[in-house]
């Protein structure tokens, strides 16, 4: 018998750490392997991020803790199973269905957890206004309300992120943001006919809507232990830096995206 025959290949441990290698080389280069193997494998990777985030954030994010709290007080339990990570076609970090009650998070859409905490508050908001208000999201009116009020209480309009999206305001910024905002996912409703129609409505419920923020103190939220919300007047200066392995994935996402951006 030849030598060469008799000596042993790669044990299969070493063949499966190998292969894990290799997909995590072609996960972040877009180099090897097919281009269906690397969108499952980032898919897999997206919903692996998205639910470790989700649960840390419905056990100890002040905030999210304190939205559940009044969302039970009202008759809605809130549980894992009603805050779905999923992929997602739209160019959003998350959305509510009323007709199912759930809230989805667009996994790969987030470039940190505490953008995945503001969108869950402003989610849980939606839900918060539908439990207890009975919103009828048909009418424009009812709509533009809730909408005011998630961007005015989750955190979407603090400075900081206005400026990362590319706004800048020293005067009414946040009313700005939340303003448009509104009007921009009222005019995304079926039954909005025009742009002028989603103004119209922002501009007819806004001082009402605005000023109404419960189940919070003051807009926007900056929880404390007891939940209770405070105005969020931070600098970009006083914002902590970004946790290491978020800012580690949000450069995984860049890189993907270069990659099948690629001809």
């Amino acid at each position: 018998m030849d030598a060469s025959s008799s000596s042993p290949g790669p044990s299969t441990s070493d063949q499966s750490t190998f292969e894990r290698w290799r997909r995590k080389f072609s996960l972040i280069t877009g180099l090897g392997g097919t281009k269906e193997e690397r969108e499952a494998d980032m898919q897999a990777h997206h919903h692996k991020i998205c639910e470790k985030w989700k649960g840390e954030l419905m056990s100890y994010s002040p905030a999210v803790v304190f939205m559940m709290k009044h969302l039970k007080l009202n008759g809605c339990d809130v549980t894992p199973g009603d805050v779905v990570c999923a992929p997602c076609n739209y160019n959003r970090s998350g959305g509510f269905s009323p007709d199912t009650g759930v809230v989805i998070l667009c996994q790969g859409k987030f470039m940190s957890k505490s953008h995945m905490e503001d969108t869950i508050v402003h989610e849980l908001v939606h839900m918060y206004d539908h439990a207890k208000f009975k919103v009828d999201w048909h009418n424009l009116r009812h709509h533009a309300c809730s909408e005011i009020r998630a961007n005015s209480l989750s955190g979407d309009c603090k400075w900081s992120r206005e400026v990362w999206r590319g706004f800048l305001s020293f005067s009414k910024q946040h009313q700005e943001c939340v303003r448009r905002r509104a009007v921009l996912s009222v005019r995304a409703n079926p039954a909005c006919p025009d742009e002028a129609a989603a103004e119209r409505a922002v501009n007819e419920v806004w001082e009402s809507c605005f000023n109404d923020t419960r189940p919070f103190d003051e807009a926007s939220v900056t929880q404390g232990p007891e939940g209770a919300g405070c105005l969020d007047e931070r600098r970009i200066a006083d914002v902590p830096p970004t946790d290491i392995l978020e800012l580690a994935y949000s450069l995984l996402i860049f890189a993907h995206a270069l990659a099948t951006d690629r001809p």
